[in-house]
């Protein structure tokens, strides 16, 4: 009775997209690619050093330290490049060891404390904290319990709402304004190494993946805490891990997992999108959906209607390390319409010269003409205007 009467409600609404996604899995949804516009290289040389700290912006960095020092890479990072932000951790993937960035509360804040002191434009401090095993608040160094989305999901709205009003507290106690949640891809695979076997997805039912998403934004938002809806356009139905190379989901994908992206939007409840390294030949032949301007810029952007800002996962995962160079990965990333790039240097290997190669590759790009200086201005924007809406800077 209740999936029949939001049906009624909502039909006009779910029909389009879902017809496009019925489409797309058809093998009829591929676009035409347009060339960025070429710009006179007059402007663009007189643009480069101003875009210099706009492209910084658009860069999340991970880095190892429990503690501030001055002069070393997260330092430098900040001050030279003018990174946006940066995602703390509390395991080292690439040297297998804890601690990374968190031990307890008491040095989480005096770390992030100092991050926001040493830094000219206000930082998106950004964490990964879903529940359950993607958390990188344990309860064993003394943060509350958060309990995953999939048992989230079995209880009620009200429930969720109550978690994520507590854990939005205890965020914006640390100095912490990002939280890569909610996961509003769709149980589809139970098996799923990344999602489902993991619990990470609220639901298979595209209902309770909604109403839990919705009540799960809502507590974190009554703390400022910024929120970001993954792994667009759903990841739920992958078979493989894109931590560890490309997910492709073309045999495997639902035309219902665009559905919690498209009502969550209409909402207003998603100030960010993140994309993820899964692959669908039948909305880009060529690219993950990272990569993808099919995906990004036709489908989420003019098709779906989001226009905020859109957050690529991590640079560093496998699906683009081993699969594309930087320089390719990263413009491809920027043209496809990414405003937030993440580079964890969580996986497999840790590069302190990373940011800077980005930064570089993308400048590059806008000097040859292959990015427009607009795209990189329209990104900056979004970011500036995302930090001043969520009270982060002024």
């Amino acid at each position: 009775m209740i999936i029949k009467n939001f049906w009624q409600k909502n039909n006009k609404k779910i029909i389009p997209i879902l017809a496009l996604a019925v489409l797309a899995l058809s093998g009829h949804f591929i676009f035409q690619r347009s060339e960025a516009p070429k710009e006179p290289s007059a402007f663009r040389e007189k643009a480069l050093g101003s875009l210099q700290e706009q492209v910084g912006q658009m860069l999340i960095l991970g880095f190892r330290g429990t503690k501030f020092q001055e002069k070393s890479f997260v330092d430098k990072a900040i001050n030279e490049l003018k990174i946006g932000g940066v995602v703390l951790f509390d395991y080292d993937a690439p040297s297998g060891i804890f601690p990374r960035n968190i031990t307890s509360p008491e040095q989480t804040k005096q770390l992030v404390d100092s991050l926001q002191k040493h830094s000219q434009t206000p930082l998106l401090i950004a964490i990964d904290v879903e529940g359950g095993y993607v958390n990188r608040l344990k309860e064993k160094y003394g943060f509350i319990d958060i309990p995953s989305a999939q048992k989230m999901g079995q209880g009620t709205a009200e429930q969720t709402l109550q978690v994520a009003r507590n854990l939005g507290k205890q965020l914006s106690d640390l100095g912490v304004n990002f939280d890569f949640a909610p996961v509003v891809d769709l149980n589809t695979n139970p098996q799923n190494p990344v999602i489902g076997k993991i619990e990470r997805s609220f639901s298979s039912d595209p209902l309770i993946v909604i109403t839990q998403a919705e009540s799960f934004i809502k507590g974190l938002s009554e703390y400022s805490i910024i929120t970001s809806l993954k792994h667009f356009p759903g990841h739920g139905s992958s078979q493989t891990d894109s931590h560890k190379g490309i997910a492709d989901i073309t045999s495997t994908y639902q035309a219902q997992e665009l559905v919690p992206f498209q009502e969550l939007i209409k909402k207003g409840l998603a100030p960010t999108v993140m994309v993820a390294h899964t692959f669908n030949k039948n909305l880009d032949a060529e690219y993950p959906a990272s990569l993808s301007k099919n995906t990004i810029q036709k489908t989420l952007k003019d098709l779906v209607g989001f226009n905020g800002v859109v957050v690529c996962d991590d640079l560093s995962m496998g699906a683009i390390s081993k699969n594309y160079g930087l320089t390719e990965a990263v413009v491809k990333m920027v043209e496809a319409g990414c405003d937030l790039i993440i580079i964890s240097n969580n996986v497999s290997s840790y590069d302190e010269t990373l940011p800077y190669k980005v930064q570089s590759a993308i400048l590059q790009a806008v000097k040859n003409g292959t990015i427009a200086t607009s795209s990189i201005e329209t990104s900056y924007n979004k970011i500036i205007n995302l930090k001043k809406s969520f009270n982060i800077t002024k």
